[in-house]
């Protein structure tokens, strides 16, 4: 039996399928499964980078962050938790040890400023000892 292209039935009937008629209704239900929002810290990465950016903590915190975000995108939210708990650490690990070296510097500073202003009037004394009043 040989079949050849001109004799090939066309279909010209509908698909049975014609939508819904005017007195039916329909109703779409959509099911997501129950999966907590995976926070990505971005912005507090962006943020340490430019200002915190301490042993490049900001920096390693930023990479974490974005490839968070990019698991997130594919729908892997267990990567992207991981990645995000990973950038959570280090931006913690990053604001906490910049906080931490500039304590220590305005502490530093003032330390030697008062040191300074010691010395300033010992010198000061000294030389009024030693020359009298100059007078």
């Amino acid at each position: 039996m040989e079949y050849k292209a001109d004799h090939v039935p066309m279909n010209t009937r509908t698909y049975p399928y014609q939508g819904l008629k005017e007195d039916e209704q329909s109703t779409v239900i959509t099911v997501v499964p129950n999966v907590p929002p995976v926070r990505d810290h971005l912005l507090w990465s962006i943020f340490n980078f430019f200002y915190l950016n301490f042993c490049c903590l900001g920096f390693v915190a930023l990479v974490f962050s974005v490839k968070s975000r990019d698991r997130k995108v594919v729908g892997d939210a267990e990567g992207a938790r991981h990645y995000a708990s990973t950038a959570r650490a280090l931006n913690i690990a990053a604001t906490v040890l910049s906080i931490l070296v500039l304590v220590i510097l305005i502490v530093m500073l003032f330390v030697g400023l008062s040191m300074m202003d010691r010395i300033i009037k010992q010198e000061k004394q000294q030389l009024v000892h030693s020359f009298g009043d100059g007078n």
